[in-house]
């Protein structure tokens, strides 16, 4: 049974990051970072790339939002040379907005997710569903979302579902993260969109911790992305099946 209790969780647990005074009182906490990332064997767009990642995710006292934007440089293409592309991704808590926690055994809080793509080309949707917070062994988080895509400008229009987790390994003085994401989508409502499944995790060591201190958290490490029917089209008649590895240098701010 669903059990909806006072949720004392948000005021007793401590800031994971310092807002800062400017920040809105509804910022509970929130992190910024910057990615550089080199690798190989892409598909579809040039086969070598290198890729500058922003990233900003925060907890609000009525939910939580992940943002990224990507700048893709392409290396060895006599095409378009370079492209960015970003989603925004709020996601709306019951727990918090009625004061109650949602819990039933791993589940911690279910949640209404949406997400905004956009960049270059063809590529904006809007996506919108329910999402979950789950509580498994191990895992600093883990999220599941399932979306309806509602795209804008392209035929991308059907089903996702998104897990997202992160998990630390320590190790030495130091640790290991590893985190990612999965974007499968499926029934598809145009029949010139492939379903496609997008795997895309990373493994970085916090040499930041090891060389200075805990509040420096300078990562290096690699990106996997592997992506079946890359932007929904059929492996056939060039390769659009990706398995793709990039060097990775991160920094939190």
């Amino acid at each position: 049974m669903l059990t909806l209790t006072p949720n004392l969780q948000a005021e007793e647990a401590p800031l994971q990051e310092d807002s800062g005074s400017w920040a809105p009182q509804w910022i509970q906490w929130q992190d910024f970072s910057l990615s550089y990332l080199y690798g190989g064997k892409y598909r579809v767009d040039a086969e070598d790339q290198q890729t500058v990642t922003f990233e900003h995710v925060s907890a609000w006292s009525f939910g939580d939002s992940f943002t990224f934007i990507d700048y893709l440089d392409y290396l060895d293409t006599d095409g378009e040379e370079s492209a960015f592309y970003g989603e925004f991704s709020p996601r709306f808590s019951f727990g918090k907005i009625t004061d109650r926690e949602w819990s039933l055994g791993p589940v911690q809080d279910v949640l209404v997710a949406t997400t905004y793509e956009f960049g270059e080309g063809d590529v904006e949707s809007l996506l919108y569903g329910i999402g979950i917070d789950l509580d498994l062994p191990g895992f600093d988080y883990f999220h599941l979302n399932l979306y309806y895509r509602d795209p804008q400008n392209n035929v991308s229009r059907g089903w996702q579902l998104t897990p997202c987790f992160g998990y630390t390994l320590p190790f030495g003085q130091s640790e290991f993260i590893i985190d990612g994401y999965i974007d499968y989508v499926f029934a598809s409502e145009n029949s010139g969109y492939e379903e496609n499944l997008h795997i895309n995790p990373q493994i970085k060591y916090n040499l930041g911790k090891l060389l200075w201190d805990e509040s420096q958290r300078l990562y290096v490490g690699v990106e996997y992305d592997y992506w079946s029917n890359k932007y929904g089209l059929k492996d056939l008649p060039f390769r659009t099946d990706q398995s793709a590895c990039s060097f990775l240098l991160k920094y939190h701010f």
